[in-house]
């Protein structure tokens, strides 16, 4: 059986976008077998009954300083975003819905938009410009994005999260063991690579 890192993320985590730049760069030097997760971290705190950060005012402004402080130490091109946070509900049942084809340009592009650009992409205007660049079909992406199937899906693999004890993002799980926050990253490649 082939080992996989399963990566649990939402669009509006920054600590998500940070994590996946680094996994980008390690994926750049040595095979890594990644499956994307994609969560409502919404949904997911709701569930724990947890209040998140955006809405503590002294969490919130940590979280803006310690984002800064890692992207500069790890050289990647962060801003924080103006709009922070929005509603990533139709970005993640995007992210569902959309054909294998297309999801690592989607991934990359949302992502960067939001967390590199500072563009709101949770504005439908900001998200058709997105799907243009990523050459897919506008009426066909809003079509599915309220299709029940896709809903379903979002609401389950969140869910399947909860269930597995995860409470945020990013999460990274490995021979069933799980490692929480992109903090945690380089624990996660250990047992990746034992």
């Amino acid at each position: 059986m082939t080992k996989s890192l399963e990566f649990y993320f939402d669009f509006i985590s920054p600590y998500s976008f940070l994590a996946y730049k680094k996994l980008k760069f390690l994926t750049n030097k040595k095979k890594i077998n990644l499956i994307y997760k994609p969560i409502l971290l919404g949904g997911l705190h709701k569930l724990g009954e947890i209040t998140a950060p955006a809405f503590n005012k002294r969490k919130m402004k940590n979280m803006k300083n310690d984002c800064e402080i890692i992207a500069k130490k790890n050289g990647i091109d962060f801003y924080w975003n103006t709009k922070f946070p929005i509603n990533s509900l139709y970005l993640m049942r995007g992210y569902i819905a959309i054909d294998k084809e297309f999801k690592q340009k989607y991934f990359d592009i949302c992502f960067d938009a939001y967390w590199k650009n500072n563009i709101d992409i949770s504005s439908e205007e900001n998200l058709c410009e997105i799907l243009k660049k990523c050459q897919i079909e506008k009426d066909i992406f809003f079509k599915k994005i309220n299709d029940q199937n896709i809903k379903n899906q979002l609401k389950e693999f969140t869910n399947i999260a909860f269930q597995k004890d995860i409470f945020g993002a990013p999460t990274f799980i490995i021979n069933d063991k799980l490692f929480w926050g992109q903090d945690r990253l380089e624990y996660a490649l250990d047992e990746y690579n034992s």
